[in-house]
């Protein structure tokens, strides 16, 4: 998986607000083949172990009852340099420092609220991707 995939989630907020085709229309015109897609909601049990790795910080309670707050679109993505092609199409994670164009400058609030995930690397990716879904799950 190291390279070629990359995991995402379409969080409460963009779910909310009517993105998810637009979204993934522009997911899809950047040269993403979706394997693996999901429309579900987490517990914030499983929001809290998804996001674990930010339990020290003081956003973490916030991050944990938003992320619990509603559906989100779960998927793996899979294209040559994934993570990296993949963070360049969502922008920063602050919508107001996102270059234009980007899926968060056009449907991010805010930075809590900010229309979607992308793994940070190539670990991660199969981390996250593991922890939402089972291989008989994943399409080639």
């Amino acid at each position: 998986m190291s390279g070629n995939r990359t995991f995402t989630m379409i969080k409460p907020d963009a779910v909310a607000a009517g993105h998810i085709g637009a979204i993934l229309a522009q997911i899809c015109e950047a040269g993403f083949k979706i394997v693996a897609m999901k429309y579900t909601k987490l517990s914030a049990e499983k929001a809290g172990e998804f996001y674990a790795v930010h339990k020290a910080r003081p956003f973490y309670g916030e991050l944990v009852e938003f992320m619990s707050s509603g559906p989100i679109v779960a998927a793996i993505l899979e294209k040559d340099n994934a993570v990296e092609d993949f963070r360049k199409l969502i922008g920063a994670t602050n919508p107001a420092e996102a270059a234009p164009g980007t899926i968060r400058a056009k449907f991010a609030k805010n930075i809590g609220e900010n229309a979607i995930h992308g793994s940070d690397s190539d670990e991660n990716a199969i981390i996250e991707s593991n922890f939402h879904f089972a291989g008989v799950e994943v399409f080639a």
